[in-house]
């Protein structure tokens, strides 16, 4: 049975478990990332609603106005393995906290900028760093406080950028009606302060295994035992009694008790139990460990990162202003991207409940995932009015969650690197994304421009998202033969091993030359 070791320590210390949880504080902590994901994420694909008006203000073209979230999403990724390296120096609370700063600084700052530039530097640098702060320590602690139900808590909790995008589309966008755009911004970076809270709810988690030591009878009492027999049945074998007390009892034998061949087994028994009961010292916890760059299949996977981020930004960008073109309202075309947002939610919930079941390979759950994802988007550019579009941004919000709730918990699996290299994994995993974060919306904006045409930049997610279904269908087999060739070439070490031609265990010799010598002095 599970056992908590500190259930009275302040709120500030770590939670010491026995073994991974699966609930407890965990709960907490999956509250906490269902607000966090809500006031990153959800903010992101909101930004959307402010595209025309950035656009007018500053007399932008599309491309350089879509460079503001490229640069967002670029730091927030790019700096990943900060925030690893950050999270393991001073806990996942004070970064979490300090991202939520940054966070509310930049957009609050973004209020008041008079050029392009200025949300550059506000959102794109400063809020970005402060995303990936606050995002990727979040969703790595709340992994670690779960082992059976990681997926399906994590996919349910990471419904908050849902709930986010279906809220604030609409929200922000009666607001800008009666403020204004910039005050509208102001707003949402004052509301992003909150992050800081949910960060100081992220208590530290400390998985400390037990050994089970199958109980024994009592040391003292034994040793007395022996004590009393050895003062009754002393005889000239009291000098090779000597020899065998010098090397096989414990130095806790008290005086000069002698020990007859009969005591080998409980000394024997107690010298191993003070060996397995020593300390060993532990090992140096690294701040971010490149061994994962390795491993072929996370190679493979982080490739399918790299592609799939294409398609995970710019549709929610670019949806408001496509089904403007089409000649659907402002209102109707809110209506759809939060449409787009209750998909996703229902996405992220069918995932994590499929892939909680067990026996299940969850790697070819995902690839299915990604290569209807993509048909999604192939299907925008066929949309021509309002309902057609609503059924592809229903379609394609429904397998975005489905893919996006899940790809970077995955990372946990064994198919992947495993949950003990997890931290690291999705520091360098994030910063590898980080290429296609810069580059996706940026592409997409220039095939606007160049093609005058909205669904250009549908392609170009569909094409990406391809290629990274054919990295993610290699994962599997790269994982399956880099565990093959581990087993031979452990079974090849294990042949050419000599075995020393030593004594099995010396205590057994020794007494068994006390016993032979017993016995020649009995025949004299």
């Amino acid at each position: 049975k599970m056992t908590v070791k500190a259930v009275k320590m302040p709120c500030t210390a770590p939670n010491v478990y026995t073994k991974v949880p699966d609930g407890g504080w965990g709960w907490t902590i999956a509250f906490a990332f269902f607000f966090v994901e809500a006031l990153t994420y959800g903010i992101i694909k909101s930004f959307g609603v402010f595209f025309n008006d950035l656009m007018e203000s500053f007399d932008e073209t599309n491309s350089r106005i879509s460079w503001i979230i490229s640069i967002c999403v670029f730091v927030q990724t790019f700096t990943a393995p900060l925030s690893t390296v950050l999270s393991n120096r001073f806990g996942h609370r004070f970064v979490v906290m300090a991202g939520g700063v940054l966070i509310s600084t930049g957009m609050v700052t973004a209020s008041f900028a008079r050029t392009v530039v200025d949300m550059y530097v506000t959102i794109g640098v400063i809020s970005g760093l402060g995303y990936c702060l606050s995002f990727l320590p979040t969703v790595t602690i709340l992994s670690q406080y779960f082992d059976k139900r990681r997926s399906l808590v994590t996919a349910v909790a990471s419904t908050g950028e849902c709930f986010a995008v279906f809220s604030f589309a609409p929200a922000i966008t009666a607001l800008k009606e009666q403020i204004g755009w910039r005050y509208s911004l102001l707003s949402v970076g004052v509301l992003q302060l909150s992050i800081v809270i949910c960060g100081s709810l992220l208590r530290p988690i400390i998985i400390k295994e037990q050994e089970e030591v199958k109980a024994q009878p009592p040391e003292e009492p034994t040793e007395t035992k022996y004590m009393l027999e050895n003062e009754q049945t002393r005889t000239s074998i009291e000098s090779i009694d000597s020899g065998v007390e010098i090397t096989t009892s414990p130095s806790n034998v008290p005086g000069k008790t002698k020990a007859e061949p009969k005591s080998e087994e409980p000394k024997e028994h107690v010298q191993i139990l003070v060996e397995n009961n020593s300390t060993p010292p532990e090992p140096k916890t690294k701040l971010l460990d490149f061994s994962v760059m390795k491993d072929y299949s996370f190679i493979c996977y982080a490739f399918f990162g790299l592609f799939a981020t294409l398609g995970f930004f710019a549709p929610s960008l670019y949806i408001i202003p496509l089904s403007l073109s089409l000649g659907i309202s402002k209102d109707h075309s809110a209506y759809i991207l939060s449409a787009m947002a209750i998909a996703e939610v229902f996405g992220r919930i069918s995932a994590g409940w499929v892939l909680n079941k067990k026996p299940i390979r969850k790697i070819y759950i995902e690839l299915i995932c990604v290569v209807l994802l993509s048909v999604a988007l192939f299907a925008f550019p066929f949309a021509s009015e309002f309902w057609g579009l609503m059924t592809c941004s229903i379609f394609f919000g429904f397998m975005l969650g489905t893919v996006a709730g899940t790809h970077i918990p995955l990372l946990a699996e064994d198919d992947v690197v495993g949950i003990a290299k997890m931290s690291s994994a999705a520091g360098v995993y994030v910063f590898i994304q980080s290429l296609a974060g810069l580059a996706g919306p940026p592409l997409a904006g220039v095939l606007v421009d160049t093609t005058q045409n909205y669904s250009s930049a549908f392609y170009s997610c569909a094409a990406g998202m391809v290629l990274g279904a054919v990295f993610l269908s290699l994962v599997r087999p790269c994982k399956a033969g880099l565990c093959h060739r581990q087993q031979q070439c452990a079974e090849e070490s294990a042949a050419e091993v000599v075995v020393p031609d030593l004594p099995d265990d010396f205590i057994e010799m020794d007494i068994g030359k006390a016993e032979n010598s017993g016995k020649g002095c009995d025949s004299m």
